[in-house]
């Protein structure tokens, strides 16, 4: 077994699959997180971890594709496929990087905002304000979550255009009828 061949199977085919479920679970999860932080209290250390498995997990299944890639006829929507999967990257540690922050600050106990006074110091505590932090990391987490989402989307759209588009006879009739 290789990180780019496992049991006979080209491991890309595999990997995909566990993108395709852990980005959008790792997004709802943090977004659930960031507007209710009891549960990222309640997850502990596993929504930090579930982002890092995630980013992790994104690299790995590009290099497999691109070994894939070298494997497969040349063809522009495999070529696609793969300029599309390059930019998973950014938003897996985007995604990581909101599950760190979404965990950090749900470990934080509640606090009461300082009023603000006059000077210089009033718009820094305002923004040290655990209201405004929260909304920060909810809207953040929305941001990040919906386009890992949408990218792992479209990527797997375009690979499975790549992969099935010419590989079934679309006239056919049903066998079993």
């Amino acid at each position: 077994m290789s990180l780019t061949y496992i049991d006979g199977l080209p491991a890309h085919v595999l990997f995909v699959h566990a993108v395709v479920v852990l980005v959008p679970m790792t997004a709802l999860a943090a977004v659930v997180c960031a507007v209710q932080p009891r549960y990222a209290r309640r997850m502990g250390l596993v929504l930090p971890l579930l982002g890092l498995l995630t980013l992790g997990l994104v690299p790995v299944t590009t290099h497999a594709g691109e070994w894939l890639e070298s494997r497969v006829g040349s063809d522009p929507l495999v070529r696609r496929h793969t300029e599309l999967g390059d930019g998973l990257l950014p938003w897996a540690i985007g995604l990581f990087a909101v599950s760190l922050a979404v965990w950090w600050l749900g470990r934080r106990p509640a606090e009461r905002a300082e009023p603000a006074t006059s000077g210089s110091w009033a718009g820094a505590a305002r923004w040290k304000s655990p209201a405004v932090l929260r909304v920060t990391a909810t809207v953040l987490a929305v941001v990040v979550s919906v386009g890992a989402v949408v990218d792992v989307y479209r990527i797997g759209e375009s690979g499975a255009k790549a992969a099935w588009h010419d590989n079934y006879d679309k006239s056919a009739t049903s066998r079993h009828g």
